[in-house]
């Protein structure tokens, strides 16, 4: 019998996951059973119970039940503890590991298959909710000159930025703050994409040769993006490599053997145009 490993979501018909670490154990030579699994609302707890009494070794957490999934855990990665999400567990008898890869997986995208360090550079992160709180680890863990958080609600951005003050030079503020500062990446970690909104950046926060980064994947040129290409920025990204590494993260995590992504990443790219 094959290990079983799933993503678990509500809705999940949408996702790639099965897809992708379908490939990823193709490649490894590696047998798997992955599978979507649409958990009830308020069932993620029996839900997962049912799926570990059937041999499951471990799941992919997405939407709404990342913080369900931080609650079930009874180990918790630093990641996983400073996001307060998590979004890959792993099961080992009457153990519960929990990892949050997103800001693993955004790193690697950016460092590895974009060619852009974030060593010695001034970056930029718009927002200050989960997607932020998961990237703030691994990207001071590459030693930015800087690292700003810019974020609507004030209190918000200055307090995530206290809480991991002693690893790296962090700071929070407002969006009327980035007036007179310049950054080599900016990375889009709010939602507003998705409503179709522009976050409230200025076009001189994109210091010459800037790379752009979106963290929603698949959805084209954002209005950040486009934001961004209308301040001349020319050096433009979506997520699609974030996910795709987070992914392998994951795999590797459970499986021993990390996956090459590039098939997955040329498979899943969508034009920003």
């Amino acid at each position: 019998m094959h290990d079983r490993y799933a993503v678990i979501g509500n809705p999940i018909g949408h996702s790639k996951s099965p897809q992708i670490q379908g490939l990823f154990a193709k490649a490894a030579g590696l047998e798997i059973d992955y599978t979507a699994i649409e958990g009830p609302l308020g069932a993620f707890v029996a839900t997962v119970d049912a799926f570990r009494a059937n041999g499951g070794r471990g799941m992919n957490v997405t939407a709404p039940f990342k913080l369900d999934a931080f609650a079930y855990a009874t180990e918790r990665s630093e990641r996983a503890q400073l996001a307060g999400a998590v979004n890959a567990l792993k099961f080992e008898g009457e153990r519960v590991f929990a990892e949050n890869f997103d800001g693993v997986g955004l790193v690697r995208d950016v460092v590895h298959n974009l060619a852009r360090p974030l060593a010695g550079k001034r970056v930029l992160l718009l927002g200050a909710g989960g997607a932020a709180r998961g990237a703030l680890l691994p990207f001071l863990q590459q030693q930015p000159a800087s690292l700003f958080i810019a974020n609507r609600s004030i209190d918000k951005a200055v307090k995530l930025a206290a809480e991991v003050k002693g690893q790296g030079p962090v700071t929070g503020g407002g969006y009327a703050a980035l007036a007179d500062q310049a950054f080599d990446i900016v990375f889009n970690a709010t939602s507003a994409s998705l409503r179709g909104e522009v976050p409230p950046v200025p076009y001189t926060a994109f210091a010459p040769g800037a790379l752009a980064y979106e963290l929603v994947y698949g959805k084209g040129l954002t209005p950040f993006l486009r934001l961004a290409r209308n301040t001349g920025v020319q050096h433009l990204a979506d997520g699609v490599g974030m996910f795709a590494e987070q992914a392998a993260e994951a795999f590797a995590w459970w499986k021993g053997v990390r996956p090459d992504t590039r098939d997955v990443i040329r498979q899943l790219t969508v034009p920003l145009v």
